[in-house]
C-alpha cells in the first residue's frame, strides 16, 4: 500500500488508478489538482472514473470525506469539471489551426 491510499477516501484501486496516470503523492495530486486529475482518468486510466471518484480526490486533498464533498461542493465542481474540458476543446482546436 503507497503514500495514496492513506488519504481519506482514497483506497489501493484508487491508488492504482491514479498511479497509473503518473501521480503517487499527495503532493503530486495537489499540484495536479481533482479536476485535472479527473480529467486525466478519463482519458488515460483504463477503467474509467465516476463522479465519487472526483469527489473522493478533492476530499483526499481536503482530508475530508468524498460523501462530504459530493453534499457541499458537487454543484461548483461540475462547473469546474465543464469550464476545465471547454478550455481544453478550445485549446486543441487552437493547435490544430496553427
Amino acid at each position: 500500500m503507497g503514500e495514496l491510499s492513506k488519504l481519506k477516501g482514497l483506497g489501493r484501486k484508487s491508488e492504482r488508478c491514479l498511479n497509473e496516470i503518473g501521480i503517487k503523492t499527495r503532493e503530486d495530486l495537489e499540484r495536479i489538482g481533482a479536476i485535472k486529475a479527473f480529467v486525466m482518468l478519463e482519458e488515460q486510466c483504463s477503467i474509467k472514473p465516476s463522479l465519487n471518484f472526483l469527489y473522493a480526490i478533492m476530499g483526499a486533498v481536503e482530508d475530508r470525506h468524498w460523501v462530504d464533498i459530493a453534499k457541499s461542493e458537487k454543484g461548483r465542481l461540475l462547473i469546474e469539471l465543464e469550464a476545465y474540458r471547454e478550455c481544453e476543446a478550445i485549446r486543441r482546436l487552437e493547435l490544430k489551426t496553427r
